[in-house]
């Protein structure tokens, strides 16, 4: 047998397995069924391999069936631009012709009385409507369901008058008065989802027959995106249907990112006056001397496609509705699959409890629905969490911790405003407080005044299986079900003040997100109120967006190792599988750098914070770390001025983070009175973060009862870790480690090497420091900072046993103390070393 004989063999019995289930009958029955795309997938959908995808509502995914066809036809066919003469332009046209033709039978949409018109997307057929419909005489009334997605009540900033109908009583009544002339012979639109993308209800389509006549001046928009992909929709009787409906076809297969509005041509006039043409809706047009054009007079689609069509993504349409159609039969079966799997998904969630008995979750669905009833519902889930308490748990913290167990879902608004004010009770006064107050969709203080601000939404898709649900609802039983009868494990026993504390290690990060740079033990080093010097003075920004790297999207960035050279004044910047280094000078005055042109003003992006930088406009750096990270990208550096002149540029701590309370309280506890904000640099929350390592320690020893990987003290990125013990030989007294004391401290006083017994005087303190908000951890700190790789632990352990108020917790945000009266020891900066003696209070 020759060198390659083997290989080949292979290959062919991989052909024959596949073909061989190629050939496999759809079974019919729901266990089969599913028992059939259990292994379907395993050879058309390898992406899921050991991820469970619960996002289809956002898109679905591609199969592997399709992506080959795809591939196959391009290049089996020489395609032009279809506006040409030539015979690769002429197949082209042919080719879109026929997938337009073969969309419209796929929604049962006779071509005499429907059109279809491609778009980039579903939002784009929202758009071209609108432009549509405010050219239309007197402008137009618009109403829409408030379950709208963002892109629908859009359409309201360009109509006359517009309504946001609340419930299905105000529709009725809304489309009564329109189809009866009640507007004044006025235009008017009513646009509402045929599938609420929030918790999947199904709303009625007879909003959309046409009681008025032909001649009305009143139009439906049926936006189908959320709808089609497990649900099908039957336009045969022209009478019932929407005068317009939006498509996604991503959604819908994964695979082509394309769109397509389908009109009724009784109601295409609105488009008569569009103004706007491009290259392919016009026969000729004058520029010089005159300004005249001539629109072509065809189809509706040759008047409102303008410029190239999308001509590959249209051929790619085409092979993905046989592709869906030989794997999963008809979108009735489909839908009858998804609306078995959304009802266990249902119930599971709702009979979760908490060993006191409270219910773990609050599902959000409309009272006409029923998970019983695929009629009236969708395989789409929205709701939020509540601890053994009854408190809300962070719809971010249920993200990150999905995230780690490879569990992909939506949270936050889900471009549904409407949906989510109304299931979270949400009046407007409360979201505009929310959003002075710095609330951001996808920010992570997302609970606020006792309501969450956003949803955890699951949604299911044609590929998904009971196996999926049965995973997920696990993940919530292991992560967010108090099954103890202790409320959490956050420590308020009051510290033992008589054991001693001395500062253990003392690290900077100059450049954001990169690795750390220890101070030495014989350094002494200087504390200012926004933080530890050179600490986070400088990022890495993308060259395009100007937005701040995070290790979070750029594991690789952990690699990076900047170095603080005093003795030539430089930064000294090195990467992994190099010998290469480059050096930016430390002074921050530009009169003292070499080449004073090194550098420009620019715009920057830091955790949502907008910054003004000075970036490094030498063209090594940025291909250094371009390099290094294989992305776009610079050095920049924050502030843009001396520290000793900070401006109005000048970041300051989140709002959530504040001097603890004199009592002992767990480390979320906020002091609600008066109190200033910290200035910091490029930290994403506080000056400085401080760790114990006791309680290091002890979170070790439980991550080790698990088989688990101890984690390093540097995955949690502080500045400041203490120690008890003796600071002269790292000793600590057996039995006398307190883990989470922190918990409990409002702060401490770091005191002089030579009087660090707690018997000193606080009139001996180098400085003192509040102990702020504790540390609400991310899935960074599964990011080994020596490797760059990502594993689960140890967020997987403190989920389990530092959660507090909803968030996991570790460490506590630091700074220098508040100015007082006395003014001894508070307010102004000092300096530190390795070895100080610390006296917490």
């Amino acid at each position: 047998m020759d060198e390659g004989g083997p290989l080949h063999l292979k290959a062919a019995v991989a052909k024959l397995n596949m073909d061989e289930f190629q050939e496999t009958p759809i079974p019919e029955t729901s266990d089969d069924y599913d028992d059939y795309i259990q292994r379907m997938r395993k050879a058309e959908y390898p992406m899921l391999k050991d991820s469970l995808y619960l996002d289809h509502a956002g898109t679905t995914l591609y199969a592997k069936r399709l992506m080959d066809r795809f591939h196959q036809d391009m290049m089996s066919n020489l395609l032009g631009n279809p506006h040409s003469a030539s015979p690769s332009s002429q197949r082209s046209m042919l080719e879109v012709e026929n997938v337009r033709s073969q969309v419209l039978q796929y929604f049962n949409a006779d071509p005499l009385g429907f059109d279809l018109v491609f778009v980039a997307n579903a939002t784009a057929g929202m758009k071209l409507m609108l432009e549509a419909m405010r050219e239309q005489e007197g402008g137009f009334r618009f109403a829409y369901h408030v379950d709208s997605h963002t892109s629908l009540i859009g359409m309201r900033e360009h109509a006359t008058k517009t309504d946001c109908l609340r419930t299905d009583e105000e529709v009725e009544c809304w489309l009564r008065n329109a189809r009866s002339g009640c507007e004044n012979g006025g235009t008017t639109l009513f646009a509402y989802p045929a599938q609420s993308n929030m918790h999947g209800r199904k709303l009625p389509l007879r909003w959309c027959s046409h009681e008025a006549g032909a001649h009305s001046k009143s139009y439906t928009l049926l936006d189908a995106a959320a709808l089609m992909p497990t649900s099908p929709l039957d336009l045969s009787d022209a009478y019932a249907s929407p005068d317009f409906t939006i498509l996604s076809f991503n959604k819908m297969f994964g695979f082509p990112d394309l769109g397509a509005l389908i009109v009724r041509k009784s109601a295409a006039r609105v488009f008569d006056k569009r103004r706007y043409f491009g290259g392919g809706t016009v026969e000729m047009v004058l520029c010089v001397k005159e300004q005249w054009h001539a629109r072509k007079s065809g189809p509706l689609h040759d008047r409102l496609e303008d410029g190239t069509l999308p001509i590959h993504s249209i051929l790619a349409l085409k092979s993905a509705m046989k592709v869906h159609k030989e794997l999963f039969g008809t979108l009735t079966r489909t839908s009858m699959h998804t609306a078995d799997l959304a009802r266990r998904l249902h119930d599971g969630l709702v009979k979760l409890r908490h060993a006191n008995g409270e219910l773990v979750c609050s599902a959000y669905k409309h009272s006409t629905s029923s998970y019983n009833d695929p009629a009236t519902q969708g395989p789409t889930m929205a709701f939020n969490l509540k601890d053994s308490r009854g408190k809300w748990i962070s719809t971010t913290e249920v993200e990150k911790l999905a995230a780690i167990k490879d569990i992909h879902l939506r949270t936050g608004g889900v471009c549904n405003p409407g949906g989510v004010a109304q299931a979270l009770g949400l009046e407007p006064w409360e979201m505009r407080e929310n959003f002075s107050a710095g609330q951001r969709c996808g920010g992570e203080d997302d609970v606020r005044n006792g309501k969450p601000t956003g949803i955890v939404r699951v949604s299911l898709g044609a590929m998904s299986t009971k196996s999926d649900v049965i995973r997920f609802l696990a993940f919530l039983d292991d992560f967010f079900v108090d099954h103890t009868t202790t409320v959490n494990s956050i420590s308020t026993v009051a510290p033992d003040l008589g054991s001693g504390w001395y500062i253990e290690s003392l690290t900077v990060y100059p450049i954001k997100s990169c690795r750390g740079w220890q101070v030495p033990d014989n350094m002494e080093w200087e504390v200012r109120r926004e933080g530890l010097a050179w600490d986070r003075e400088w990022c890495i920004v993308h060259q395009v967006t100007g937005k701040a790297l995070s290790q979070k999207q750029h594991p690789r960035m952990a690699l990076i190792r900047p170095v603080l050279d005093f003795k030539l004044g430089v930064l000294r910047i090195s990467g992994p599988g190099t010998k290469q280094e480059v050096t930016v000078p430390l002074s921050k005055d530009p009169t003292y750098l070499a080449q004073p042109h090194d550098f420009t003003s620019s715009n920057a992006t830091v955790c949502g914070d907008a910054i003004k930088t000075r970036q490094y406009t030498s063209h090594s750096i940025a291909d250094f770390l371009t390099s290094l990270l294989n992305v776009p990208c610079t050095l920049a550096r924050f502030p843009s001025v001396d520290n000793s002149t900070l401006t109005s540029t000048t970041r300051h701590s989140k709002p959530h983070i504040s001097p603890k309370t004199k009592n002992p309280s767990p480390p979320s506890t906020r002091d609600h009175h008066h109190h200033h904000p910290q200035p910091i640099l490029l930290s994403n929350e506080s000056p400085i973060l401080t760790i114990t390592r006791s309680s290091l320690n002890r979170l070790n020893e439980t991550i080790k009862l698990h088989a688990g990987k101890a984690a390093h003290p540097s995955v949690f990125r502080a500045n400041v870790i203490l120690a008890e013990g003796n600071p002269i030989n790292n000793t600590t007294a057996g039995g006398q480690e307190q883990p989470w004391a922190e918990d409990n401290w409002t702060g401490m006083r770091v005191l002089h090497p030579s009087s660090s017994s707690l018997s000193s005087s606080s009139s001996s303190a180098v400085l003192e420091m509040d102990f702020l908000s504790g540390c609400r951890r991310c899935q960074m700190v599964c990011i080994d900072q020596t490797t760059g790789e990502r594993n689960q632990e140890p967020f997987v352990t403190l989920a389990r046993t530092r959660r507090v108020e909803g968030r996991v917790v570790f460490g506590v945000h630091s700074a220098l103390a508040s100015a007082s009266e006395e003014g001894k020891g508070k307010g102004v900066g000092g300096m530190v070393g390795v070895g100080d003696g610390v006296r917490v209070f």
